[in-house]
């Protein structure tokens, strides 16, 4: 295994997608972030802004470049002969599938290093983080779950599928799937128990009473709804995004749970594949 790897980061290094990945994160990081400074200046209101409201904004993109990268890198293996060039010399398809998917999950996490690092240039403007270290290494954490949990996704439909079109397709799909059905459910959480109004009358605009709101969703389905953002990667990157980690344990154990499911699965069927 440690021959692949060493082939794989040997190859990672020269990509131009990964340094395009790399850059593109963080120029994005560092425009995202100046523009958060230019709201928070601009902003008359009594609230007072910080680095939290903006840094973990990647939670929803980072998704997004394991995908892209991912299936451009590795969607060449079986064109190219090397996947079957690896496994005649030797190689194992357990260590084979492993070494993908390290090379994924380490690539991802580095695309996202460029964001952290990109992101503190708001530092003298909007200071520290006011969550303290302990949220913060607790949020860092429930982020690089998420990201080994792309990656093993990602490896899976990777490493399956023989056609690079159809690899770079089904996985940006599957990617925006996730994160439509998690926006879907998200957005339902977060409508208010009671809705009020403003009513026109003889006297002019009047508040009237709040009302029941029809679309808030309560008992069993709320706690049904709860549980698949929480769950789904993309769910918890909306959750980070809103700085709203309410179950951070549930959220780390279903990372690992979708890691290991979907990882075993992946290898199962990829022993079995046929590779011409």
């Amino acid at each position: 295994m440690n021959k692949l790897l060493r082939a794989n980061f040997s190859r990672l290094w020269k990509d131009k997608l990964f340094w395009l990945c790399m850059g593109g994160m963080f120029v994005y990081s560092i425009v995202y972030m100046l523009n958060g400074c230019r709201q928070a200046k601009a902003d008359l209101s009594e609230y007072s802004y910080g680095l939290d409201e903006y840094y973990f904004h990647f939670a929803l993109s980072i998704g997004f470049f394991c995908t892209l990268f991912s299936s451009m890198f590795f969607g060449t293996e079986y064109s190219d002969g090397t996947i079957r060039n690896k496994i005649i010399v030797g190689h194992t398809r357990t260590n084979l599938y492993l070494s993908s998917l390290f090379t994924t999950f380490t690539a991802t996490l580095l695309i996202l290093s460029a964001w952290l690092v990109g992101a503190l240039v708001a530092v003298p403007m909007l200071g520290f983080w006011k969550m303290g270290a302990l949220h913060l290494l607790e949020y860092l954490l429930i982020a690089v779950t998420f990201v080994l949990a792309f990656s093993a996704i990602c490896t899976a439909v990777n490493l399956l599928s023989s056609n690079k079109a159809v690899t770079v397709i089904v996985s940006v799909l599957l990617f925006l799937g996730l994160l439509i059905f998690a926006g879907v459910l998200y957005s339902a959480l977060i409508e208010p128990e009671m809705v009020g109004g403003i009513q026109l009358t003889p006297d002019g605009l009047q508040m009237v009473d709040p009302t029941p709101n029809p679309k808030y969703v309560s008992g069993l389905r709320r706690e049904i709804y709860d549980f698949i953002v929480d769950f789904l990667p993309t769910g918890q990157g909306l959750r980070l995004w809103q700085l709203e980690v309410g179950n951070p344990i549930r959220m780390l154990v279903s990372s690992v749970s979708i890691t290991v499911l979907t990882t075993a699965g992946g290898l199962v069927a990829f022993q079995r594949k046929n590779i011409k």
